[in-house]
């Protein structure tokens, strides 16, 4: 098997010949990213920048990505003048072409920094989406189906630009603290789940398998998203959500691309503890058939992690690979 073959058949559940991971700093990647041209956080360096939606991103002396600390749209009147940002601008497309080099024989993936949720709150502001989420239901409705169809049509494009050569969707939503999912799960289902669905089942229709990436305690909405078709699950705060807890629910509905966590574990406990909770997971979380991908979190100064850390987590996994030389003929 090559890497896109271990990485679909661990999303799939078709029994890798070994634990597929996207460990890029190891020199380790069955994973190839091919990403349009999204600004996203913008440049680091700069305490502010905007990005292709005219959210102001700001950032200390500290390094990391920023926060959003402007919303063009925090009153709602700005909807009078605001620019929309236009999927089909050649600008967004450029030069994808060039990425694709060393991509063979990998799993190519692209997608989107903050799809849909965290795109709607950086628009408004957290507290006015959680207001609206309950006190102007139709104006929120109208912003969500305004983000999913800008979605729809650059992965149209991007499907457009480049038949049979992407495998999944990559995008990102962070849905909760370290307690619970921000809002109730009846509501998520009720306004949220309708909408990733139509991404989910466009991926589909074009042959894209979806992986999501979300932090916090996300428990109680991976049932619906299972339900709605996500295929793979980046959750790097395994033990907010309860490793055994999650394996007995979920292990074998859905592929987990995982790591110790970064939070409780790579930053404070040892190499015994890593270690242990390496095996944990491999146990909990994966089957004989796949279900698990080591998926680096790759920034240790941010997370007061250590190269030395990411070492021993890797040797870790790859000592609990529970597939090698265990494929089917």
């Amino acid at each position: 098997m090559n890497g896109k073959q271990r990485a679909r058949a661990a999303i799939q559940f078709q029994t890798p010949e070994q634990l597929p991971m996207d460990f890029g700093r190891m020199g380790f990647s069955d994973f190839h990213w091919v990403g349009w041209n999204q600004i996203g956080t913008g440049d680091h360096s700069k305490r502010r920048t905007l990005d292709e939606w005219g959210c102001t991103w700001g950032r200390t002396e500290v390094k990391n990505m920023g926060v959003v600390v402007g919303h063009p749209l925090h009153d709602w009147a700005a909807l009078d003048h605001y620019r929309w940002p236009d999927p089909d601008d050649p600008k967004f497309y450029e030069g994808i072409e060039k990425r694709f080099e060393g991509s063979d024989g990998k799993y190519v993936h692209c997608g989107f920094f903050m799809l849909l949720f965290e795109r709607m709150h950086s628009l408004r502001g957290f507290q006015n989406t959680m207001e609206d989420l309950l006190l102007e239901r139709e104006r929120a409705e109208a912003l969500a189906d305004r983000i999913v169809e800008f979605d729809l049509r650059v992965i149209e494009n991007i499907v457009t630009r480049f038949p049979g050569l992407i495998d999944g969707l990559n995008f990102t939503d962070d849905w909760g603290t370290e307690l619970d999912v921000f809002i109730s799960p009846k509501l998520w289902i009720d306004f949220f789940a309708p909408r990733y669905k139509r991404i989910f089942d466009f991926c589909h229709q074009n042959g894209w398998l979806v992986t999501m990436h979300s932090c916090g305690k996300v428990n109680n909405i991976i049932g619906p998203l299972i339900d709605i078709g996500v295929n793979a699950l980046n959750l790097q705060q395994p033990r907010a959500l309860g490793i055994e807890k999650i394996g007995k629910q979920f292990a074998g509905k859905v592929c987990f691309l995982s790591l110790c966590d970064i939070q409780h574990t790579l930053p404070f406990k040892g190499k015994e503890e890593i270690e242990e909770e390496a095996r944990l997971l491999m146990e909990c979380w994966a089957t004989d058939e796949g279900g698990f991908i080591l998926s680096d979190y790759g920034d240790d100064q941010s997370i007061g992690a250590s190269p030395e850390k990411a070492r021993w987590m890797f040797d870790a996994f790859m000592a609990a690979d529970r597939w090698k030389g265990k494929a089917r003929a």
